[in-house]
């Protein structure tokens, strides 16, 4: 099969180059896989690995992956247990961690994560972190301890959730598309956080408290 191979297809690089914008997800999960979908969709990456402990459901996602990325640019996508995948990579994107049950405060997952932290960390290249696990403000300051990496180079999540669901609300409830809110949800994630009110733009202002926009609506943003 190999000679037959070789007599029909001539590669034309004589070797596999290295990956040029190479993106790591640890942890196979609901918000691992929307990371890994969005990544593709938005073709950031030629390359994106997949990382956990769990290799059937890992390698299973991994196909799902490979199978739909054919409408998709066609990068290369990898996965493994083992965290030499991770080599050549431009930034690892953290999920794994223990996760917040309904009721439980994220505080109390802090030390459990610290530790999870401690081992991923030390098994992966020397570039760019993107912490996404509660409570983010604080696993973020662990990472950056941890990794001993510029400031600049470890990145939280923060509450960039928190800010597109404002967005959703100010569309739904007032009729401001999200694109043209500019408002933020502000603080240390979870029950802490502020949204910020102040308007940037004129046209928002007069949209939104014009009496017609809450005809009928006895709903309140709170």
């Amino acid at each position: 099969m190999a000679i037959l191979k070789d007599q029909l297809i001539h590669n034309l690089l004589k070797e596999e180059q290295a990956p040029q914008n190479m993106i790591i997800v640890v942890e196979v999960g609901a918000v691992h896989m929307a990371f890994a979908i969005s990544i593709l969709v938005k073709d950031l990456a030629d390359e994106l690995a997949l990382v956990d402990v769990m290799e059937d459901k890992l390698k299973g996602e991994m196909m799902n992956l490979q199978h739909g990325s054919l409408f998709l640019g066609m990068p290369k996508i990898v996965s493994g247990k083992d965290y030499n995948v991770t080599a050549n990579s431009k930034l690892v994107i953290i999920t794994a961690g223990a996760h917040q049950q309904e009721g439980e405060s994220s505080l109390n997952l802090v030390q459990c994560n610290v530790n999870i932290f401690k081992f991923i960390i030390s098994n992966i290249p020397n570039y760019k972190l993107l912490i996404v696990l509660n409570p983010v403000d604080i696993l973020t300051y662990v990472a950056w301890k941890i990794s001993g990496f510029p400031k600049s180079r470890v990145i939280g999540s923060g509450c960039s959730l928190d800010s597109a669901q404002f967005h959703y609300l100010m569309e739904e409830r007032l009729g401001i598309h999200p694109l043209s809110c500019h408002r933020r949800v502000l603080g240390e994630r979870g029950y802490s956080t502020v949204s910020v009110w102040k308007p940037t733009r004129p046209g928002m202002i007069a949209h939104a408290c014009h009496p017609s926009t809450l005809e009928g609506r006895s709903e309140s943003i709170s």
